[in-house]
């Protein structure tokens, strides 16, 4: 067994109808409650219940509502605009963009200058970890934001980047995870954000930095997926599937914390930063291609028989026969591909990737904690496969 170290975790409150324990959850942090909050959710019937909630605890939030990912701009917009505010406490209520956005607003609150000049990668100040105190409550199971220490920003365009403002205070402080507000989420955001969830967990279940920690958890995650998301495809209101789900996705987090990712989240920031994809999407439409190049490239070399193992071992989640090693590889490629097919996950070209793109989007990809080196040839085969 290698060593292992392993990250803090948010104070967890799981289960449907959860998010009615927020205002009492809120009288321990103060009065000034700033709320950030996807656009989706702020139509839903939910909302306005819960601020008449807020109310009877005399609690007057301000809100900050958000669609689609955050970038910079937006975050030091609303720091400069409600920092005279002086919240005691930042609630993101959203998908995991949302949470990443409060998430990083939390961060800068107390800090001077432009969230950029503190992104990995782009900008060159170290953060202190001084932060508003925050809370995560996701109403997707995709990105497991509400379990890490880092708020991922981006710009898209020729310059554009998608990159991680990470310190370990960054973690939630409280992290609600309410799957009734999954129910109503739909199918064109549950099922990406599903299968990235599954890339997740999957990615750090073979990754080069995996511990037996991580590998109880992601296994027990994927477990769940493999049974759970094509329930939610078919019954989108099925709230033990959508329980599940959120499992796995708060688990993928936690595992993708301390174990990293592989090489389709490499592939996924120098895409997010190029063009105008959701997260979700990317990694729907990659993972398929991207594990069958992993696999056969790992039996071609026989560089890392642990990893080989592992996705034969999450080949026979989808089938309980007695069959070779082969026949489980195979059937993990072709169930992810009939997830991608079924689930309607849109393939790379419908935002505007082309082949013309593809030596930029490897330039800027990392192998992260890849189990096996690829071939520039071996990354354009999996482009290739996903547009």
């Amino acid at each position: 067994m290698n060593d292992f170290q392993f990250a803090r975790i948010p104070k967890i409150h799981f289960g449907p109808g959860s998010i009615s324990l927020l205002p009492g959850i809120l009288t321990h942090f103060g009065s000034r409650i700033l709320v950030v909050v996807s656009k989706t959710y702020s139509k839903t019937s939910s909302f306005p219940l819960l601020f008449n909630e807020l109310s009877k605890q005399t609690i007057q939030p301000e809100v900050v509502d958000l669609s689609g990912e955050p970038s910079p701009l937006f975050v030091d917009t609303v720091v400069q605009q409600k920092r005279p505010f002086q919240p005691d406490v930042i609630v993101s209520i959203g998908g995991g963009s949302i949470v990443d956005a409060g998430k990083a607003i939390a961060a800068m609150i107390p800090m001077e200058g432009s969230v950029r000049d503190f992104l990995e990668g782009v900008g060159t100040r170290s953060h202190t970890g001084q932060k508003t105190p925050f809370i995560a409550i996701p109403t997707t199971a995709g990105t497991g934001s509400e379990a890490t220490k880092n708020a991922v920003l981006s710009e898209t365009g020729p310059n554009g980047f998608k990159k991680s403002l990470r310190h370990d205070n960054f973690v939630p402080d409280v992290t609600i995870i309410d799957p009734e507000l999954t129910r109503s989420c739909p199918a064109d955001i549950s099922m990406p954000v599903g299968m990235d969830a599954f890339t997740q967990l999957l990615e750090a279940f073979t990754s080069t930095h995996a511990s037996p920690m991580t590998d109880a958890l992601a296994f027990s995650g994927m477990e769940r997926v493999v049974e759970s998301l094509p329930q939610v495809f078919k019954d989108p209101d099925n709230l033990e599937a959508r329980t599940d789900m959120a499992y796995a996705a708060l688990i993928s987090g936690i595992t993708l914390a301390n174990a990293g990712l592989g090489i389709v989240h490499g592939f996924a920031s120098a895409i997010g930063g190029m063009f105008p994809i959701p997260h979700g999407v990317v990694c729907g439409a990659l993972l398929a291609p991207a594990t069958r190049i992993n696999i056969a490239k790992l039996k071609q070399s026989e560089a890392n028989p642990v990893s080989l193992r592992k996705y034969v071992e999450t080949g026979k989640l989808f089938s309980y026969k007695q069959k070779s090693d082969d026949y489980f590889l195979q059937l993990l490629h072709e169930k992810l591909r009939e997830w991608t097919t079924t689930f309607n996950i849109p393939k790379l070209r419908m935002f505007g990737i082309t082949d013309g793109d593809f030596d930029r989007i490897i330039s800027g990809t990392t192998l992260k904690n890849s189990p096996v080196e690829l071939s520039r040839d071996e990354l354009m085969q999996i482009l290739t496969e996903a547009s």
